[in-house]
């Protein structure tokens, strides 16, 4: 029955949700081009990344993360791109925080071309080395030996209506005109905390254990 299944769909969205709510690269980037160069922008990017949470979902469904478990080389060296693409975000946090212009975020360059920018969403979702395992955690929390077929699509039906929640309300929160003021006046700060993190998080990839 449906009920015996619910409380672990519900552990695997929960688990799922609590992860949009953390500070990751992907919100951080919805949150700055919301800011710098309003809703539209915010919400085209975030289109993307919420298009990426459904090609994770999908492939995980088809095996894909079991296969990089299983072949930690491959995982190793996603790891890795990863790491040095987070370098890349700090050194850009950095030199923008000791600009005395009012830059726009730190790789999030506006591009009038919605598709482009659709595409770098997409691009930094399936560009994060911790979504496989990430992934593998949420199914493991719902499919079991034995479960029906419609177990694994509901968690990845359910995990993509929080992605479009969670990264569209960021969206049109951080575009909000009282938002972006703030922002304006904090800017040099928040580009230096986004450096430090964006290290940190460079750091914690590189020597996490998978």
């Amino acid at each position: 029955m449906a009920d015996a299944h619910l409380p672990g769909l519900l552990l695997a969205w929960t688990a799922y949700g609590l992860g949009i709510l953390s500070p990751g690269p992907n919100v951080l980037a919805v949150m700055g081009t919301s800011m710098e160069h309003g809703r539209r922008a915010g919400v085209t990017l975030a289109a993307g990344m919420i298009s990426g949470t459904l090609v994770w979902g999908t492939a995980t469904l088809l095996g894909l993360t079991t296969l990089l478990a299983i072949y930690a080389s491959a995982l190793t060296f996603i790891k890795f791109l990863g790491a040095a693409y987070l370098l890349w975000l700090a050194y850009k946090s950095f030199r923008a925080a000791l600009s005395s212009r009012s830059d726009r975020p730190a790789g999030l360059e506006y591009n009038q071309d919605a598709r482009k920018l659709y595409v770098r969403g997409l691009a930094i979702q399936l560009s994060n080395p911790k979504a496989a395992l990430t992934w593998i955690a949420i199914m493991s929390l719902a499919v079991r030996e034995g479960s029906p077929l419609w177990v694994g699509p509901a968690v990845v039906a359910g995990c993509l209506a929080i992605s479009f929640s969670g990264h569209i309300a960021y969206a049109l929160l951080f575009s909000a005109p009282p938002v972006g003021r703030v922002y304006l006046r904090t800017r040099r700060w928040i580009q230096g905390g986004l450096g430090v993190f964006f290290c940190f998080a460079s750091w914690k990839l590189v020597t996490a254990r998978f």
